[in-house]
């Protein structure tokens, strides 16, 4: 008898977790390119029903089983990279897959142990999940120099809900999405019709949040153009082809130099740049010329110090004044170094232990070193420009601490080669479009073969150039100011909305401190 109940118990757990696989890999359909948006009120409420009675070691494998699905497929891009660059059998590839995979689902399989560590204790711990949640993912975003890819708010960036971006973030809609299925869970669950109160004031909180933010179009413009190489990732490093490479950006830059700013992607200029001096120069002196500033992506190689920073430079107008005509010189001010590199693509943790097993751990340019975590904004013919160099993008602390009232864009540059014809690089765009949403700053993001894209201050799309295409995108782009909720405040709304769920905790203390007094009284 306790040996088939026992057997019953193991099967149940077994098609609980296969359940909890499929559920999370179902997730990655909610963000770009699919856009399911609708899924996370589907499938996060599914979890939480799923997980909503079991012990701290159930909870545990049923977070890990939801987020094996959910960071396997959503992450699936990344597998591209490892098996054509990385020099490696196709087991040992999956096996780095599936470590990285499982290092990111320890921080939900860990969020859902605790809260159901805590609602063991007292059922008031329900509505902590939010902020449990919160730290997890903040966790996340930096341990190891961190990895926030895939926030759940993300799903929602080019929705309604999307609106609270300019208040709470992306990590305080990811807190709201929380919220939303504990008031669906509870309210079938208890037979509470009032919860579906809480799903109106989100959605006009959401609705209101853009309004109430003091931004406002000064009136003016700037022309921008987007110059998309689509240089072969093989072939891009190779000493042959840098001259030929150069000529692509060159041929695409020519008949534009009537833009105000011309943007060329990451390391679109392969040549190391104390080497580069005399295309740098003859690019600088066009563009002067043509009242441009163009800003491109460059290795800056300090021979002194024998460092490599993945830059961004910029050459040609970089001062709102038609006459003066600055001549490009190495080491100049107006350039920003990356600050977050990439492990394994930038640079190799435990390099000398690393380096001699695999190709993988010996990629072209993986030996960079860090740039400040603040720098000043690059000026582009009087335009400010907010630098973020591939996937610091994702990093939205950072981004907002260089984003200032005065920013009048933000730039992202990147080279999503890489990843070949996946989902990864619309989710980049789409993390792209959130930081407009968060900073009310329209976004400039040139690729090597895309996605390249500008948005409005609201993250919608303007212009986008095809992918795998040589060619260019331009728009005028309004240019903003005034500041949002979330660029003063940082992610402090976002803890406060997640604080709330403790209230019910905070009313049973104050009850019973009440209830204390009145009978130290008596």
């Amino acid at each position: 008898m306790i040996t088939a109940v026992k057997h019953q118990l193991q099967q149940r757990s077994w098609l609980r977790q296969l359940l909890l696989l499929v559920l999370g890999g179902c997730l990655c359909f909610a963000y770009a390119p699919f856009e399911l948006t609708l899924l996370p009120f589907v499938i996060l409420p599914l979890l939480l029903a799923i997980s909503w009675n079991l012990g701290v070691k159930q909870a545990f494998a049923a977070g890990f089983s939801f987020a094996l699905g959910w960071f396997g497929v959503g992450l699936s891009w990344i597998y591209v990279s490892i098996d054509q660059y990385g020099g490696m059998p196709a087991v040992a590839n999956v096996a780095v897959m599936l470590l990285l995979v499982a290092y990111l689902s320890c921080f939900p399989a860990l969020a859902l142990a605790l809260w159901r560590w805590l609602c063991q204790r007292s059922e008031l711990w329900r509505f902590s999940l939010p902020l449990i949640w919160l730290t997890t993912e903040a966790l996340r975003g930096w341990l190891f120099s961190g990895f926030p890819w895939l926030g759940l708010g993300y799903t929602q960036t080019e929705t309604l809900l999307g609106g609270l971006a300019s208040s709470v973030g992306q990590y305080g809609i990811t807190v709201v999405l929380w919220f939303i299925a504990l008031a669906i869970v509870t309210g079938l669950r208890y037979r509470r019709p009032q919860n579906a109160l809480l799903l109106v004031i989100i959605i006009s909180l959401a609705w209101l949040a853009p309004g109430l933010q003091p931004l406002q179009r000064s009136g003016e413009t700037t022309s921008v153009l987007l110059v998309q190489g689509n240089v072969q990732q093989s072939l891009k490093w190779q000493s042959d082809q840098q001259w030929p490479n150069i000529l692509r950006y060159l041929d695409l830059t020519r008949p534009n130099y009537q833009h105000d700013i011309i943007i060329w992607p990451e390391s679109a200029i392969t040549a190391l740049e104390p080497y580069a001096d005399d295309i740098l120069h003859n690019i600088d002196q066009a563009a002067s010329i043509n009242n441009a500033a163009v800003v491109t992506g460059i290795i800056d190689y300090d021979q002194q110090q024998d460092e490599f920073y993945n830059s961004v430079i910029v050459l040609g107008q970089q001062t709102a004044n038609d006459d003066f005509m600055p001549a490009y010189r190495y080491g100049h001010d107006n350039r920003y170094q990356k600050h977050q590199l990439l492990p394994i693509g930038e640079f190799v943790p435990f390099e000398e232990l690393l380096r001699p097993l695999a190709p993988l751990f010996n990629l072209p340019m993986s030996s960079f070193n860090r740039g400040a975590y603040q720098q000043a904004n690059l000026q582009a013919k009087g335009q400010r420009l907010s630098t973020a160099i591939c996937y610091e993008i994702a990093f939205s602390g950072q981004v907002r601490d260089n984003t200032t009232a005065d920013t009048d864009f933000i730039l992202t540059v990147s080279n999503d080669t890489w990843f070949g014809d996946s989902h990864g690089p619309w989710q980049h765009m789409q993390i792209a479009q959130m930081r407009a949403r968060e900073l009310g700053r329209p976004v400039l993001r040139a690729t090597n073969n895309g996605v390249s894209a500008v948005t409005d201050e609201h993250g919608s799309i303007i212009a986008i150039a095809p992918q795998f295409t040589a060619t260019t995108v331009s728009a005028e782009v309004a240019n903003v100011r005034g500041s949002t909720l979330f660029a003063q405040a940082g992610q402090w709304p976002a803890i406060a909305t997640a604080l709330l769920g403790l209230l019910p905790l905070l009313r049973r203390l104050a009850n019973r401190r009440g209830q204390l007094q009145q009978k130290s009284v008596q």
